[in-house]
């Protein structure tokens, strides 16, 4: 009953986006007669479903179960996934590309700026997902894409080494330094920088990337400069005079270095556990350099719905009472490594105290933006941070010059 419920409610938002497209995927999308027993328009027509190597299982068995209640038919297309975000933009407006892709919620400026995807309606499943993970998929107040999964970086500690969360910044670093390693604590950079991972250290200054709006989306107005921001640049030159930070640590070296013992702490993701199989974990935040929360990216991901899917209110259905179930985001969940958007499914994997740890700095962090302005920051930001660890540049003038040559490429 639930499926009809709101399979009919979101009749009224996708009905029409189902009549504008030109997509050649599937069949022309057509309304069924009302069902007696329900009163929703019966499923019929295909969808085509872009999916990742890693995701295509778990998709699979969500699609066998929709084809089998609904008598409609999924083509799953396996792509990879670094390929997907191109293929869509470029094949969607002529007409083309699938009904649903797999995404991450970061490409969604991109996407709705270009026209390619659609709105989709969640219903009451909305608060059903952890909050950041379906305000990640929001803008102007629509939903965009069904999440299901959630990926953040944290403080990864070796509790053979450390057997407390530091509460600070200075406070890891003395802890640190009392387990006799080589390094105090590890974090990638490089000759380009890292300001993926040195962001919950600038926000802790109280310098975001952009401003947000009251419902957490960004705004194109810069809030990384000014006093604050330049109090974060003097802390960066700091760390570098003291070699706590050191653009010779690249991801390779600092990954090889935790794995080895040679440090209590590293700042990193999910995907770097495999490497770790052979030690005891813990997952705490990242603790504040600054005098506000450190509060790393959070990227989302999930499923958008083309804007030329002649089959809308089929790939509405599909993603929001088949992907969105418990068992399939565990599933989901199996496939990456990634604690689910869901909160049942989340719940479901969190006796993993790792997948716990991840979850709980998850849901305090705040989303990647994913305006197209973003793209125009990310160059500027990585090497003047870079320039700073390693004393190439005077920090407030480096980063009033970073800010202004932002300013210049936002136009």
């Amino acid at each position: 009953m639930r499926r009809s419920i709101l399979l009919a409610a979101a009749l009224t938002s996708t009905l029409a986006l189902a009549a504008c497209g030109g997509a050649e995927t599937g069949d022309a999308g057509e309304t069924a007669e009302p069902t007696e027993e329900t009163g929703a328009p019966a499923a019929s027509g295909s969808l085509t479903v872009w999916v990742d190597e890693s995701r295509e299982a778990a998709v699979t068995a969500a699609a066998e179960d929709f084809e089998a209640e609904t008598g409609t038919t999924v083509e799953l297309v396996q792509k990879n996934f670094e390929d997907i975000r191109t293929d869509f933009l470029a094949q969607v407006p002529t007409g083309e590309g699938p009904d649903i892709t797999v995404g991450a919620h970061d490409w969604l400026g991109e996407l709705t700026s270009n026209g390619v995807v659609a709105p989709i309606e969640l219903g009451d499943t909305a608060g059903d997902f952890e909050e950041v993970a379906v305000a990640a998929f929001t803008q102007d107040g629509q939903v965009y894409g069904l999440p299901y999964a959630i990926e953040n970086i944290a403080l990864i500690r070796n509790t053979a080494l450390a057997d407390e969360a530091p509460a600070t910044f200075d406070e890891m670093v003395a802890a640190g330094k009392d387990a006799g390693t080589k390094y105090p604590f590890l974090i990638q950079t490089s000759a380009k920088g890292d300001p993926y991972m040195y962001y919950p250290f600038q926000s802790s200054f109280g310098a975001p990337v952009f401003e947000q709006n009251d419902d957490g989306s960004y705004r194109p107005e810069l809030a990384l400069g000014g006093e604050n921001g330049e109090a974060f640049a003097a802390w960066l030159a700091e760390q570098g005079d003291a070699g706590t930070l050191s653009t010779d640590i690249t991801y390779d070296i600092a990954v090889e270095a935790f794995k080895k013992g040679k440090s209590p702490f590293i700042v990193g993701g999910p995907w770097m556990l495999e490497q770790f199989a052979d030690l005891d974990l813990a997952i705490d935040p990242v603790p504040a350099a600054g005098d506000q929360p450190a509060q790393p990216f959070v990227g989302v991901q999930g499923f958008y719905v083309s804007a030329q899917s002649q089959n809308a209110l089929l790939a509405n259905d599909f993603l929001v009472n088949y992907l969105s179930t418990q068992e399939a985001q565990v599933a989901l969940f199996e496939a990456g490594g990634r604690p689910p958007a869901l909160t049942a499914a989340a719940d479901a994997v969190s006796d993993d105290p790792v997948v716990a740890g991840f979850r709980e700095v998850g849901a305090e962090a705040v989303p990647m933006p994913s305006i197209p302005e973003m793209g125009s920051v990310w160059a500027f930001w990585g090497v003047t941070e870079a320039n700073i660890v390693s004393g190439q540049a005077k920090p407030a003038a480096a980063w009033q010059k970073m800010v202004a040559d932002i300013e210049g490429a936002l136009g």
